[in-house]
């Protein structure tokens, strides 16, 4: 490889650095100034989902999809 090639890989390697780093500005800016997260526009309210089994009770009556009716034969 030439010293040109090599010096415009060079180049090529630092305008991805910058933009890279532009990126990450932009994305930080975004964060209050705490740092503790996203702001509350950006927020998003999680669900906690136990890991309890589900009451039986729940699924009494139910059919299971794509296999037709309980009990009996699929077509």
């Amino acid at each position: 490889m030439s010293l040109q090639d090599e010096l415009t890989a060079v180049r090529r390697c630092l305008d991805d650095l910058v933009r890279t780093v532009g990126r990450l500005e932009q994305s930080l800016a975004r964060l209050p100034e705490d740092g503790a997260g996203p702001r509350s526009a950006d927020r998003v309210d999680l669900v906690a989902i136990p890991d309890t089994p589900y009451n039986s009770a729940l699924w009494t009556d139910s059919d299971d999809e794509g296999l037709g009716v309980r009990d009996r034969r699929a077509p």
